[in-house]
């Protein structure tokens, strides 16, 4: 009889359920605590309750969980500075979505090897996101598997859905029961409506297969994501972080009956991955929130210790220069800092 089952499948290999997961790497109390203050102040600020700017900003993906903590305890003391103008939440971000094949996160190859070691993968994640958390900084990741949420979600303060993803009904539908604000960017192509219609399909109540606390396989029917909204990160046609453009994405969400808030990512598109004119977009932006847009709410950055990117060499990743993205380049350490000192600054001067 000719097999009908697993033809391509190489292995599978069990993996700890949950619930299992979350007792063996507990969050604190402190920290639960952070995470859901640091939830409705996101949500605060998406509904225009809070007239503080979101900035998120951390390496593209996070691939040295030592130059990471560096990273995250120096964001900290900015976080704790500028807090009265800016909520500045830490990238963390363990999973990296391909246009076609690459490294694609801590969880799924945390040696960097290619040896795929997922187990150690999501252990390596959680103990970091519990570090940060114990920190007291609040943490945003893009989530590209459905079910990676199960084990990392609740140390999240905010999370996004890519440009690759946002079209996807199984990432809608996730969102839809995601217990943080959710920001869905725009498509690879530039398309604003694309997005537009990910918020709705979000807000809805929503029914699909997915894993309980137990790992089961489970019917999952959620309430709705009263808090998802829109990112603008540019697309093959250039960028899309200009007024006009603004207007036309705030244009889109009246029609759909939606709040008009937005996040602008200043990289990827938005910069023609030039990390070097992050700080275009960001001045301009920044102008524009300046100048009387309350639509735009928040930013992103991609930022490292230490700017640009380098390449992965799987054969010897012991080589690696430390603090340096091995994924999008990113702008420096100093940089980040001049960038987030100028909005606090010119935020003051608005009001």
């Amino acid at each position: 009889m000719p097999q009908l089952h697993d033809v391509n499948i190489q292995s599978i290999q069990p993996l700890a359920s949950p619930r299992e997961f979350l007792e063996k790497f507990p969050i604190s109390p402190k920290t639960t605590q952070m995470v859901a203050d640091g939830r409705e102040q996101v949500a605060r600020i998406l509904r225009g309750e809070d007239d503080r700017m979101l900035m998120i900003t951390g390496p593209c993906s996070l691939h040295d969980v030592e130059a990471g903590y560096e990273y995250a305890k120096r964001l900290k003391k900015l976080a704790d500075e500028f807090h009265d103008r800016l909520l500045i939440v830490m990238r963390v971000y363990f999973e990296k979505p391909r246009t076609t094949v690459g490294w694609k996160g801590l969880i799924y190859d945390p040696h960097l090897n290619g040896s795929f070691d997922i187990t150690t993968g999501l252990r390596m994640a959680r103990e970091f996101l519990l570090q940060v958390g114990e920190l007291g900084l609040l943490a945003a990741i893009e989530f590209v598997d459905p079910i990676t949420p199960q084990y990392i979600a609740d140390l999240y303060s905010w999370a996004a859905i890519g440009a690759r993803t946002a079209e996807s009904q199984t990432h809608r539908q996730m969102s839809s029961g995601l217990s943080m604000p959710v920001g869905f960017k725009n498509g690879t192509g530039g398309s604003i409506q694309l997005a537009a219609d990910a918020v709705v399909a979000a807000q809805a109540v929503q029914a699909f297969l997915g894993v309980d606390a137990e790992g089961r396989a489970s019917v999952i029917v959620t309430k709705g994501n009263p808090d998802t909204h829109i990112v603008l990160r540019g697309g093959s046609r250039g960028p899309n972080f200009d007024a006009s453009s603004i207007a036309d994405a705030v244009e889109r969400l009246q029609r759909a009956h939606l709040r008009t808030e937005l996040v602008i990512d200043c990289s990827h598109a938005n910069c023609g991955k030039d990390h070097t004119k992050q700080r275009i977009a960001f001045h301009d932006v920044l102008e524009q929130r300046v100048s009387g847009n309350s639509n735009i709410v928040g930013m992103m950055l991609e930022s490292h210790l230490l700017e640009g990117n380098q390449p992965l060499d799987e054969s010897n990743p012991g080589n690696l220069k430390h603090g340096v993205s091995i994924t999008d380049p990113c702008v420096g350490w100093e940089e980040t800092v001049e960038l987030l000192t100028a909005a606090h600054q010119a935020l003051g001067s608005s009001k």
